[in-house]
């Protein structure tokens, strides 16, 4: 993985009317990286994502993508980067090789045919070429989106939420496709809401509400809010997660199962907490290292909504 970034930019914003969609992201990309963008639902990824391709023109900031600039160079960013939207985007009444040869016509590529058979080939959809693409299950969908995104052989590929709606399976395809696409050298930047796709990203930003909340490597990010979690088994678990709750030192409590994973960010006033808990002799209280899925849950919890009314 080269240290050159692919993207690199400062100070994204956009708004829609009285509305602050992005508010000032930076992000910094290596080369050759799986990078995960992370946030809920209305968040602002989707419209950062289109500004990085060149669809959107940001309303202040600046930098580039694939070495274009963001914002005098759209048009050539939009010709080198491959771009899965969360929305199946093909013509459902054409064929899964009609599909492709039509984005290949839309490209102006070279050796048309020949592409498109390699494309099938490689991608697993030789046998299903002729299926009409919208009598396909969501991860032969999938499978056609990133085939066509591919064709052009881009150096990045910006996938929004590729796997939303697709089965474990089709997941877990996918994945294995990414990683050996992030072997021979393409940049993938994808935005995702589980965490055990999260964890197989080497770098992730997360963005809630139009801000950037956090990014680094994906195993630094837990230590880099500098979570500390204990893991609570017992009976009655329901009503000492109310009880917790209640605790001025406990910033987090997270429901996994039968356990609950406690935490906070000031490890004294919350070891006192546990110490008086223990000495009931009730339940069981072990460390564990904070993971990913802790992190995003203390992240949220102290996000703000910028779709939300102001409240006097």
């Amino acid at each position: 993985m080269s240290d050159e970034p692919v993207i690199d930019v400062r100070g994204l914003t956009k708004s829609f009317g009285e509305k602050r969609v992005v508010d000032h992201f930076d992000i910094v990309v290596p080369r050759g990286a799986i990078y995960g963008f992370l946030g809920p639902n209305g968040s602002g990824k989707t419209t950062t994502i289109r500004m990085l391709c060149g669809l959107l023109t940001p309303d202040e900031g600046e930098g580039t993508c694939l070495g274009f600039d963001v914002r005098r160079q759209a048009g050539r960013i939009k010709q080198e980067v491959g771009y899965m939207t969360q929305k199946f985007s093909y013509y459902e009444d054409l064929s899964i090789r009609e599909n492709l040869d039509f984005v290949a016509r839309m490209y102006g590529l070279d050796r048309r045919r020949q592409r498109v058979e390699a494309a099938l080939s490689d991608l697993g959809l030789a046998d299903r070429q002729n299926q009409l693409a919208g009598s396909l299950s969501g991860g032969w969908k999938q499978r056609l989106a990133l085939t066509a995104c591919l064709l052009h052989n881009p150096l990045l590929l910006l996938l929004d939420e590729p796997t939303a709606g697709v089965d474990p399976k089709a997941r877990r395809d996918f994945w294995d496709e990414i990683r050996r696409l992030s072997a021979r050298g393409v940049t993938v930047l994808v935005s995702t809401h589980y965490m055990d796709e999260a964890i197989q990203c080497d770098f992730i930003t997360y963005i809630a509400y139009g801000k950037k909340l956090i990014d680094g490597r994906a195993a630094d990010i837990p230590s880099m809010i500098g979570l500390v979690t204990y893991r609570v088994s017992g009976p009655d678990i329901t009503a000492l997660e109310d009880e917790l709750k209640r605790e001025d030192a406990v910033e987090q409590v997270a429901r996994f199962g039968s356990v609950l994973h406690v935490s906070s960010t000031d490890r004294p006033r919350l070891e006192a907490v546990i110490d008086a808990y223990r000495k009931r002799g009730t339940h069981e209280w072990v460390e564990k290292t904070s993971e990913l899925e802790e992190a995003f849950i203390y992240l949220m919890a102290g996000a703000r909504d910028n779709f939300a009314r102001d409240v006097a």
